[in-house]
Formats: C-alpha cells, structure tokens, sequence
C-alpha cells in the first residue's frame, strides 16, 4: 500500500492570447457599427449603372415608401410638415444635404414635392440609388 501523496502540478491559465483575441473583436465590432446607418428605412431601390456613391457629413434622410409615407430620419411625418422638420435640421446644420430614398413604385409626382421643399430650403438634395451589381 502506497501511503505517499502525490504532487500535484499547479494549473496555470495564460490569458495573453484571449486578451488580443477580445481586442480585434472589439476593433472590428467598433469599426462596422461606424459605417451602418441605423437611420434609414429599408426600401427596394431603383439601380444606377454608374454606381456611385454620395454621402455628406451633415445630411438628413427622407424616405417614401411604397404606400406614400414620408419618413425624416426614420420618423413618420406627413407632406405638410415635412419642409417645418427639415428646418429644424437646418438650424442645427445649415450646410445640410438631403438623402432621398423612394421606392420603385412612387410616381414622380411624389418625388417632386420632396425637391420642391429642397429647393425652396436652398438645401442639397441627393436621390439615393441601389449601385448596380
């Protein structure tokens, strides 16, 4: 009978290779939560053959739907009120540009009224397209 205890080894966790594992997963969740824009609508755009893409720095999106629902960053507004809340953009920015996204299926008319309070604001008015792929 063998009365002699044993040694146990000492267990050892190296954590450095964890630690930059959780800094490139935090890198790139920071990095790709910077380039979604969380303020716009999904709609089916028309395709652009060019397919470029404009994006100002100070811009406000609006955005009509297949149903004719007008949208200012995400927010359901009417027609009426729409040339009132893009001031309210303005004062904050007066260099504003406007990101218009419409769906296939809205007449022209509807896009016009958007450009007419573009342009009775003296505002940029970029219509977004989906880039031809």
């Amino acid at each position: 009978m063998n009365l002699r205890k044993r040694k146990k080894g000492a267990v050892e966790v190296h954590t450095s290779a964890l630690n930059d594992i959780m800094f490139f997963l935090l890198l790139f969740f920071l990095l790709a939560s910077a380039v979604v824009n969380p303020r716009v609508v999904k709609l089916l755009l028309p395709k652009s053959d060019s397919g470029q893409q404009s994006t100002a720095k100070k811009a406000v999106t609006v955005s009509i739907d297949e149903n004719l629902n007008y949208f200012v960053d995400k927010k359901p507004t009417n027609i009426e009120q729409l040339q009132p809340v893009i001031e309210a953009y303005q004062k904050i920015a007066p260099d504003l540009t406007i990101i218009l996204y419409v769906a296939k299926s809205v007449p022209a008319e509807n896009i016009m009224k958007a450009y007419d309070v573009a342009n009775k604001l003296k505002l940029k008015l970029v219509l977004a397209v989906d880039p031809k792929k």
